[in-house]
């Protein structure tokens, strides 16, 4: 099975770039990418990116943290266009279960993907709150989990098991931390991964020799030397 990669992304002119490769087959977003790239207004600045991705899919996340926000939010972000899939939170940041909205967005036939997954056992709450229609995307943290010493494959094994037998569900690999990732994701069956732009690049590198890569460090080694003018 092949892994389909989505740019992880809310920078517009890298978004311009990204879209326009084939590799590239769709894209997420989240508030914090949002900022960092300098958007002031949630909706005008979503619009934007709408605007640049108008044939893959681009998944733009409410940030509210009640059911009725959450619920108005998700309303309006689906009806910004076609291709949006609804990013949701697993729980709130409280962490209280987000079954009621995902099971009523999920059945109002919106699309939608929910973030901030972590374990298999959420990813079966999650199953039983969604018909075998509507499409979903189970968004399960790779890296950040890693990033605690814990080790994310059991989860994702057990998550892709479950959801075999949905054919409207797609586990995607997140937070990605190496080019490597992307491998690790194809050999588990991840339908997606989303991958921030510069590693993207890496991937599209792939193929190289160890001996290839043993001249390449080397030689980077000896340039910064004399850019230094080392001696000894």
């Amino acid at each position: 099975m092949k892994t389909k990669i989505f740019c992880d992304i809310a920078e517009l002119n890298q978004i311009k770039k990204f879209n326009k490769k084939k590799i590239v087959k769709g894209f997420t977003t989240n508030p914090s990418l949002m900022r960092k790239a300098g958007a002031k207004d949630y909706k005008s600045y979503s619009k934007k990116i709408l605007k640049i991705c108008k044939n893959k899919p681009v998944s733009l996340e409410v940030f509210a943290d009640d059911y009725g926000n959450m619920k108005r939010q998700a309303k309006q972000i689906n009806s910004w266009a076609k291709n949006v899939y609804v990013k949701v939170p697993v729980t709130n940041s409280k962490g209280k279960f987000m079954g009621k909205i995902i099971k009523e967005l999920n059945h109002q036939n919106i699309k939608i993907n929910i973030t901030a997954v972590y374990s298999s056992e959420q990813t079966k709450k999650i199953l039983k709150s969604i018909n075998k229609k509507t499409k979903v995307i189970v968004s399960i943290f790779a890296g950040r989990a890693g990033d605690t010493g814990k080790d994310p494959i059991p989860e994702f094994r057990k998550s892709i098991a479950l959801a075999k037998k949905f054919n409207n569900v797609e586990i995607l690999w997140a937070s990605v931390r190496e080019p490597y990732n992307y491998l690790q994701a194809r050999q588990l069956g991840c339908h997606i991964i989303t991958v921030p732009p510069n590693i993207i690049e890496k991937i599209e590198n792939f193929g190289k020799t160890f001996n290839q890569l043993t001249k390449e460090t080397v030689k980077a080694f000896l340039t910064d030397s004399k850019k230094s003018n080392f001696k000894i």
